[in-house]
């Protein structure tokens, strides 16, 4: 891995805060490192970033073009643009005014659920975890950096190929999975090539 690549990563501004946010997340999960509830719930919060992750992209991220101009800026920076310009590094990482919020929401379910803070410290690093790692793939997928594993490189070919062959497929970041299952994950060669695919606000 070429070093250069990995400073552009955490030295990005978001992500460098993300990570400043989950020094001390991290630290108070360790102190409670003996307890089974506290890995439980780590886990937990990492299969809510792994799920969200296809279901935000599918159904927020590609919604039908707003005609509220607000909100038309709101889905642009968050995702329409990125679909224009897909190697520009100032579109290509999430926002922490729309990241930070929504791992507050989850949060807060989950306290609600338990009613115990210090699990959902352990759940709310799970997700901080699992989202580094969605941002790290997401960022390589744009760069030209070779995965080290072959489903490494499966997962970007995938992730390019709903950027350049078509939208409506492949909403996966780092895995396949989910879309499998739902029916979103297709040969390419079979796949008829769209003409929005860089253009999501032309879409009927």
């Amino acid at each position: 891995m070429n070093t250069k690549y990995m400073k552009e990563f955490i030295t990005y501004p978001d992500i460098a805060i993300m990570l400043i946010l989950f020094i001390p997340l991290m630290g108070y999960t360790l102190l409670n490192a003996l307890y089974i509830g506290t890995w439980i719930a780590f886990i937990i919060g990492m299969a809510t970033y792994a799920m969200s992750e296809y279901v935000i992209h599918r159904f927020l991220f590609h919604m039908k073009t707003p005609t509220n101009p607000f909100l038309l800026k709101w889905i642009k920076r968050l995702h329409f643009d990125h679909h224009a310009d897909p190697n520009n590094l100032k579109l290509l990482f999430l926002p922490l005014w729309f990241s930070l919020p929504g791992f507050s929401i989850f949060a807060l379910i989950f306290y609600l659920i338990t009613g115990n803070f210090q699990l959902m410290i352990a759940y709310l690093a799970g997700i901080v975890v699992y989202f580094m790692y969605y941002e790290w793939k997401h960022y390589i997928a744009h760069r030209p950096v070779q995965p080290l594993t072959e489903i490494g490189r499966k997962i970007k070919k995938a992730h390019l190929w709903h950027h350049f062959k078509n939208e409506n497929y492949w909403f996966g970041v780092t895995h396949t999975s989910v879309d499998k299952t739902f029916g979103t994950y297709r040969d390419q060669k079979l796949v008829e090539k769209s003409e929005t695919a860089k253009n999501l606000e032309k879409r009927t």
